[in-house]
């Protein structure tokens, strides 16, 4: 019997069982050895299952993966975490789909894959900031646009041409791949925030570095 076939049989077989709950328990099966994961919310359901599975015809070996997780212990446990995750960040439209990936280990969450804004980035931290079980966010998404320095440069004096007294002259911009240094001065606190905030919005910015001084 090919194990694809074995495999249905298989899942078919443990939903005729109506003390097992099977929607949280995977089957993989090679050469007729059938590898069970998953979890179940009592150990009787777990011997339930091994002995459903051993009775099916061509089943040669059983590799038991099962964990017991009694009713409320499985809301903290690292795959439910990511699921709750992963739904988190279909619901923001700020956040790109289908380009960035959820890992949790011990309720640390790792963020990895693309963005091509930095507000993207930070949305996708935010979001699953807020998700039961979650005690810290690793953020390693990649900002994957080129930052130009024209358009930090047009971004900075859009946003001070909105204060006629403002201007740009005095700021100076370094970029370092998807870093960008302001120095120079500006005449108001108020300015200052203008700048960092115009270039944030900037494609392609991960991080920004303000060594701007105030002076009036």
């Amino acid at each position: 019997m090919k194990d694809a076939t074995l495999r249905r049989e298989i899942l078919e077989e443990l939903e005729l069982v109506p003390s097992i709950d099977a929607a949280n328990i995977g089957v993989s099966v090679e050469d007729g050895i059938a590898t069970l994961t998953g979890h179940v919310a009592a150990s009787a359901q777990k011997q339930a299952i091994g002995k459903t599975v051993n009775r099916v015809s061509g089943v040669h070996g059983i590799v038991m993966e099962i964990e017991v997780r009694p009713i409320g212990e499985h809301l903290d446990a690292d795959d439910e975490i990511a699921k709750r995750a992963i739904e988190a960040l279909r619901w923001i439209d700020s956040v790109p789909k289908d380009t960035i990936r959820v890992e949790a280990e011990h309720g640390i969450l790792t963020l990895t894959g693309q963005a091509g804004w930095s507000y993207e980035k930070a949305a996708a931290e935010r979001a699953v900031q807020k998700v039961s079980g979650v005690k810290e966010v690793i953020n390693l998404i990649k900002v994957t646009s080129a930052v130009s320095h024209t358009n930090v440069r047009m971004s900075i004096e859009t946003a001070l041409r909105k204060d006629a007294a403002s201007e740009a002259k005095g700021i100076h911009i370094s970029i370092d791949d998807h870093s960008v240094t302001l120095t120079g001065s500006v005449r108001t606190k108020a300015e200052r925030d203008t700048a960092r905030r115009a270039v944030w919005a900037v494609p392609g910015v991960s991080n920004v570095v303000d060594g701007l001084t105030v002076e009036p």
